[in-house]
This record gives structure tokens, sequence and C-alpha cells, in this order.
């Protein structure tokens, strides 16, 4: 898969997380938080069942040492990571959980350096920066509310999504089976949020019913589509690159909200759009405009240089 393919499913992947925010919310109003996470990535770990099944007959990279317990790692970052952010998206305001939220965009780098030692490109850091910036004008009239326990919720959240997102690439380097990952991913975040959320939450049938829509869209689209773009994406593109893409879904989630719920998007929220579209356009631009500049520089000192002869 080419690096473009691969950016383009990040794009995708970004585009159905950001309409799934909708439906996020909606099933908060209707079940525990928990038990959601934990019931959608149960269907999304049946759904990628059979594409697992089918890779492990048809891959020549049987399971090694170590791979079980990395995924199972992954799988727990992610259940971490979501189950937090859906508690706190229930006890803060959406204006602090969508700029909250955005703030892994920055962190990833930071955990990659941490594993590899490989320094981010400095393209990424500058676009790191623009996006945050345009995920603060999404916010309403670009000011945060008064902070709740939910804020510090969803920060703690974008630790484990960075050090979720960073660790993918790391078992994609030991064996090329994204869609065991995504499968054992699954099944991890299903099983512990489905113990977790029955075990300290009120549940009712009545509830589980009435969320049904949006269990069936966050389970297949969001999970089993999203994320698993995201897993073989990652093999392609770097995590703190991909990480900028994929904050994209800010910008699709304010659309969404437009196009569906009626809203109305401020100038400042629409250029804070533009600034994260352009941030991560800026991320694959980055490196020809660069080689541009480089050849300009070089060329100029060697004219320096021959006149100065």
């Amino acid at each position: 898969m080419s690096r473009i393919r691969a950016d383009l499913l990040l794009v995708l992947a970004a585009f159905i997380w950001g309409t799934a925010f909708i439906a996020q919310k909606n099933a908060g109003e209707l079940m525990g938080p928990v038990t959601f996470v934990g019931v959608r990535f149960l269907l999304s770990c049946v759904a990628l069942a059979p594409l697992a099944l089918y890779e492990r007959r048809h891959s020549g990279s049987p399971l090694k040492k170590g791979d079980l317990p990395l995924a199972g790692l992954i799988g727990f970052c992610v259940f971490a990571a979501a189950a937090l952010q859906q508690v706190g998206l229930a006890t803060t305001t959406a204006t602090n959980g969508g700029f909250l939220t955005a703030l892994y965009v920055v962190l990833v780098p930071v955990f990659v350096f941490a594993q590899t030692g490989v320094r981010p490109r400095q393209v990424v850091l500058v676009a790191g920066l623009g996006s945050i910036a345009g995920a603060w004008l999404l916010t309403d009239n670009a000011q945060l509310q008064s902070w709740t326990s939910g804020d510090a919720l969803i920060l703690i959240a974008d630790i484990a999504w960075a050090a979720g997102i960073s660790l993918v690439p790391t078992f994609l380097a030991r064996n090329n089976r994204p869609y065991f990952l995504a499968f054992a991913q699954f099944g991890v975040i299903g099983v512990l949020g489905t113990v977790v959320g029955l075990g300290g939450e009120p549940f009712s049938l009545e509830g589980l019913i009435a969320a049904l829509p949006s269990i069936l869209y966050a389970g297949l689209c969001s999970g089993g589509i999203a994320f698993t773009l995201q897993i073989v994406a990652l093999k392609y593109t770097p995590a703190a690159e991909a990480a900028l893409i994929m904050s994209l879904e800010s910008v699709f989630a304010a659309l969404a909200g437009v196009m569906l719920l009626s809203e109305r998007l401020t100038g400042p929220e629409m250029l804070g759009g533009l600034l994260i579209l352009l941030s991560a356009a800026f991320v694959e631009a980055g490196p020809a405009a660069q080689n541009i500049w480089v050849s300009q520089y070089w060329s100029r000192l060697s004219q320096v240089w021959s006149r100065a002869r």
C-alpha cells in the first residue's frame, strides 16, 4: 500500500469517528458509558472475526512470543481511553471535551520518541501546534467552560490514546497481521467494558434497546471499520503524522453537527476547522516543500561559493 492510500484510509476513519460522536452522545444518555463501550466493541469483535480467521489461514506470519501480550496491552490502552472519554463526555461540556480530546495529537510524538528514540520531524511539531490551535478555535468562541472532573478524565484518556496509537506500529513491525490485532483489541475492550460496566453501572433492557441504533453505528462503523482502517494505515504512515490526520475527526464532528443537528459554525470555528485541515495537509506537503527549500538553499550557497572563488 502506498503512503497516500494509507493517509486516505486515515481520513476516512476520521470522518467515521467524527460522525459517530453524535451516536456516542446519544447512547451515553440511554445507558452506562462503560457498558456502552463494552457492548459496541463486542460487536466490533464479532464483525472482525471472519477477517481475522481468513488472515490466520492465509498469512505466513504465525504469532510469536510476546505478540499476544502486546496486543492485549494495546487493547487495554484503547479500553482505558474509550471508557475515560465516554465517562468524561457525560460530566463535561462538549466544548471542553472536543478541545481536550485533540491534545493527544501532541502526545503521540512524545510516546514514539520514548519507544524508538526517533525524533519527530519539525514539520510534525509545527503541524501539531496548528492542529491544537484549530481545535481551540472550534470551541465555543475559543473559550473553555468551567472545569470539571470530566476534563481530567479526558486528559488521562489522551495519554491512553497516544500510548495505544504509538504501540500499533511496534506490533505490526513484529507481525504483519492487522486484522488479528484489531480482533484482539476489540475483544479485550469488549470484555473489559462489559464486565466493568455491568459491575458498576445500572443496566436496563429498555435503555439497551433504545441505544441499539447508536450501538450498531459505533460498533460496526466507528469500531469495526474505522479502528481497523487505522491499524492497517499505521503500517505505512508514521504514528505521529497519522495522529495529525486523525485530528480531522473534530472537523467532521463539527460538520456533522451542522448537517444533522442544524447547528451553525461561527467565523472562528470555521477558521479553526480550516487550520486543522491545513495542518494535516502540511504534514503531507512538508517533506516536498522541505526538499525544495533545501535545493534552493544549496543552489544559492553554490552560487555564493562560485562568486567567492
